[in-house]
Parts: structure tokens; C-alpha cells; sequence
């Protein structure tokens, strides 16, 4: 049963455990502060848009037409805005998207909305933060975002099964959104137009799926550092090439913390004094790699924390006085406050941000395959198997188990292509660049997937090393990590299909839980 004692608070920047979270059942708390802030934009929209003498104002999307059509009046009824404002964004194709980055980006939807700048009402963001109570989650086509205006195809059709139109789904089940509101206890939105362009105008969907794939690049990046100590102990190698003097002359913080981190690990080691001189780079130069790769996770930390206590959306509505930063050029107000027009639903830099995190994946996804190839030939692991078969020709071990890998390195490095500077102009040249940031996010996220699946078929080869002659690790802590691959994944002898065995050591490492 859910409690408001660990409920999702909506005031400051999220957390960005919690997004994952949100795929469950979650406890939003709208407290009476929240409530009054929305309610506080609420009546300045109303008092901007309608003024002291009670004219309509122009305020896009409120009463003008969307994008290219800005210069044209909208529909006069304000349930009848709404239904302009989503209707012609039915347009998206492809599969569904993943429950977890749909109902991430609803999260921070609502948190964005929370802030009291968008002009919504009090009870959007309290029909949202009752959604996340129950399993309801919109079904949202993959294609159709360019992440240019915000998210506006894929939000639109979350906001249509908000109310009650298109497809969602309840306990995972696909039905009709009208009917998995009903059944989840949820009476559908009824929306103004600024309502409805507040929900779809902003980057929600490549912020929760640049997030999401960010952390699993993290988990995935911490399991290959932990890993290749592992490596470095079956094989007996000798740990010079982690000196603390060596990493600081290189200069670089991330090298220097991820040397650290794997001198802790491999504390108690024990070269076997049998190897070469100096070790292939897949050893050797690991901690460089490695270290690059946490100097780039950062500046994506970074990007995701500005998004996670950003607002996106447009426009915004300010009280003088309470501005969230930045002023626009095109701006109007009477003297309590103004309405600014701008581009704070452009994805740049979560663009830019999940190019960068592709191209981490991409190359630690090299490395997980190099050390496993590494460790399957009989001419580089020190005289174990080939393949790391208990009788070559009669059993074939690893072998399959490397074909796979290399067609996910194939796949990654296919999608690592840039996306954030494949601008295309659009909607009659209004939006004349766009930053294609939910296809960057999009793709990191399904690409930080198969890094996760290479890690798990290097445990798989590091636990079938020893079962086939390596030594035991001489690190404690190395130890430790390869008692817990063992008591998960039996010796491969006789051959068996090992893509559950991949599977169940991905999830080991990277979320702790093998289930």
C-alpha cells in the first residue's frame, strides 16, 4: 500500500532514482504550497491573457493556432483549443514505448508543471499525481518527435489517454484508454488549451529516456571497471599499469578516480609473474578508457541534473519579481507580471548529452568484447581452453556466447551515429532547426541495453575461467565477485543455450538483483 511518508515531492529538482521508480506504483505528494503556486500562475495567465478591461490577449496557444500557424486565431471555445491542440498531433507511428520512459516523462511533466510557471491548473497537476497511484500508463508511438518544440507527438498521445482517448495500459495489459481509466479509478482530464499545450510542450520524454539511459551506462560502467580487476586477477597480471603516480601524470580526474577505485579492488592481488611485460591495451589502457568515460558520464550528469529542475515549456508566465531565469525579447504584461514567449522546449542539450553517452557505450562496449576475446584465445589467456571449452570439439563453451557479443558491439556502433547535429527543417521552416535529441535518447537508451548484455557475457566468460583452469582470484574483494557469479551461473559443461545465463549476470551487475 502506498504512504505519503516517502511520497515524490514536486517543489525542487528530481531525483533521478526516481524516475525508474515510476514505472510502479508511486506516491506523488501535491501539498498545499504546490497547489498555491499553481494556482498563483493559474490567475496570472487568466489576468495576462484577458486583461483589466477583460480583451483577449494574444498568448500562444490560448488563443492563436500551434507553430506555423501562430499567425491565425484559434478556436474560441477552450475545450475546443484543446481538441485543436492535440488532434493534429496524432501522428506518431511505430511500437510503444517502454512503460518506464513513458511514465518517467509524465513525472516530470508534472514537476515542470508544479512550478506555477506554465499557467495550468491545480488540477492537472493533481490529476497527474493521482495516475501515478495506480498502474495506468498511456501507450505512446516510438516515431514522430523531432525535440524541437518539446516532445509534442508522444506527449500528446499520453495526454489523449489522460483523457480517456487512444490506448493505455493498466497491469500491462494494452485497453482502450477510456476503459483503463475506469478501472484504474481515474476520471479522464478535461483541459483548456493552455492546458493542453503545457502538457505537450516540453522535452519530457528525451529527458526521462536520456536519464534512464544515463544511469544504466553508469551501472554498466561500474560492472565493467569491477570486471576487468576481476580479469587482471584470473589471469595473474601485474597491477603496475594502476600506479597512483602514472594515472596523476596523465592528468586527467576520471583516470585518476578510476585507477583508485580499481587499486581498492584489487588489493591483495597477487601477480603470478608468468605474463608479458606489458598486458594488451584491453588491460593496460583500461583505466584511461575507463577514466574518459566517467569524465564524459559527468558532463552528462550534469545535463540531466539542469534538465531534472529545469522548466520546459511555452510560453512561460512570470510575476515581477519571481522569474526562474532569462527574459525573452517577446514579452507582454501589465505591471503584475508578463508572459514570455521562447524556446525553453528545445532538447539540445540532452541532444548533445546522449550523443556523448552513445559514444561512451559504443566504446565500452569494444572493451567488454576485447576482454572476453582475450579471454577465449588460448594464445593470450595464459593457456586455458579455446573458447574456454572443458573438451574443444566436444564442447564449444564460450563460442556463441562471442558471436552474440559481436553483433551487439555491431548494433551499438550502428546507432552511435550523431543526432544532435542532423537538424531538418520543418513545420513550414518555423521550426527551421530542431535537435533531434528524443532520437539520441531514444537510441541510448536501447543501446545502454546491449552494453549491460556484454557485460554480462564477460562475467559469463570470467566465471567459466575458472571452472576450466584459471586460478582463483587473490583479491578479496575480486573474490567476492566471482563467488557471486558462481552461486548464479553453473559451469558451462556440458554445452547448454547460455542467453539466460547472459541475461541473469547483466542483471547481477548491473542492478545487484539477478531476478
Amino acid at each position: 500500500m502506498l504512504t505519503t511518508t516517502d511520497a515524490v515531492q514536486l517543489t525542487g529538482p528530481l531525483d533521478p532514482a526516481v524516475l525508474r521508480r515510476a514505472a510502479a506504483p508511486l506516491a506523488v505528494a501535491v501539498d498545499d504550497g504546490t497547489r498555491a503556486r499553481v494556482d498563483r500562475g493559474r490567475r496570472l495567465f487568466r489576468d495576462l491573457r484577458y486583461g483589466d478591461g477583460g480583451e483577449d490577449r494574444d498568448v500562444y496557444g490560448a488563443t492563436t493556432g500551434f507553430g506555423a500557424l501562430v499567425g491565425y486565431a484559434g478556436r474560441a471555445d477552450e475545450a475546443d483549443q484543446c481538441d485543436n491542440t492535440l488532434a493534429h498531433l496524432g501522428a506518431g507511428q511505430g511500437p510503444d514505448l517502454p512503460h518506464v520512459i513513458v511514465r518517467a516523462s509524465l513525472l516530470l511533466r508534472t514537476r515542470s508543471l508544479a512550478q506555477g510557471f506554465s499557467g495550468v491548473s491545480a488540477e492537472v497537476v493533481e490529476r497527474l499525481a493521482a495516475m501515478f497511484a495506480t498502474t495506468f500508463s498511456p501507450a505512446v508511438p516510438r516515431y514522430g518527435s523531432v525535440g524541437a518544440s518539446g516532445d509534442l507527438i508522444p506527449l500528446a498521445y499520453a495526454t489523449q489517454a489522460l483523457r480517456g482517448r487512444g490506448y493505455a495500459y493498466l497491469d500491462g495489459r494494452r485497453l482502450p484508454a477510456a476503459e483503463a481509466l475506469a478501472v484504474a479509478g481515474l476520471r479522464p482530464l478535461a483541459l483548456d488549451g493552455r492546458d493542453a499545450l503545457a502538457l505537450v510542450n516540453g522535452t519530457s520524454v528525451t529527458t526521462a529516456a536520456t536519464a534512464l539511459a544515463r544511469d544504466a551506462v553508469r551501472a554498466a560502467h561500474r560492472a565493467l571497471t569491477d570486471l576487468t580487476c576481476l580479469l587482471t586477477d584470473l589471469l595473474g597480471c601485474d597491477p603496475g599499469f594502476l600506479d597512483a603516480d602514472l594515472l596523476r601524470a596523465y592528468g586527467h580526474a576520471g583516470a585518476v578516480d578510476v585507477g583508485a577505485r580499481m587499486r581498492r579492488t584489487l588489493t591483495g592481488v597477487t601477480p603470478s609473474g608468468t605474463r608479458p611485460l606489458q598486458e594488451p591495451y584491453s588491460i593496460r589502457c583500461a583505466p584511461q578508457l575507463l577514466g574518459a568515460a566517467e569524465d564524459a558520464l559527468r558532463y552528462v550528469d550534469g545535463v540531466v541534473t539542469a534538465d531534472l529542475g529545469g522548466i520546459s515549456d511555452n510560453p512561460l508566465f512570470f510575476r515581477d519579481g519571481t522569474g526562474a531565469g532569462g527574459t525573452g525579447a517577446e514579452q507582454e504584461g501589465a505591471g503584475t507580471g508578463k508572459v514570455v514567449h521562447g524556446g525553453n522546449f528545445f532538447g539540445q542539450p540532452a541532444a548533445f548529452a546522449a550523443d556523448l553517452l552513445a559514444s561512451v557505450t559504443a566504446q565500452l562496449g569494444n572493451l567488454a568484447e576485447r576482454q572476453l576475446d582475450l579471454l577465449v584465445d588460448p594464445a593470450r589467456n595464459g593457456g586455458l581452453p579455446p573458447m574456454l571449452a572443458t573438451a574443444p570439439g566436444l564442447q564449444h563453451g564460450l563460442q556463441g556466447v562471442q558471436l552474440a557479443t559481436t553483433a551487439f558491439v555491431a548494433e551499438i556502433r550502428r546507432a552511435a551515429a550523431p543526432a544532435g547535429m542532423q537538424s531538418l527543417p520543418t513545420n513550414l521552416h518555423n521550426q527551421d532547426v530542431v535537435p533531434f535529441g528524443t532520437q539520441a535518447a531514444l537510441r541510448s537508451y536501447d543501446t545502454a541495453e546491449l552494453l549491460g548484455l556484454l557485460c554480462g557475457s564477460l562475467a559469463l566468460g570470467l566465471r567459466q575461467a575458472v571452472h576450466v583452469g584459471a586460478r582463483r582470484p587473490t583479491a578479496p574483494r575480486c573474490a567476492e565477485l566471482l563467488d557471486k557469479l558462481a552461486e548464479l551461473i553453473p559451469p558451462v559443461d556440458p554445452d547448454r543455450p547460455l542467453d539466460a545465463d547472459v541475461r541473469a549476470a547483466a542483471r547481477l551487475l548491473v542492478t545487484g538483483d539477478p531476478s
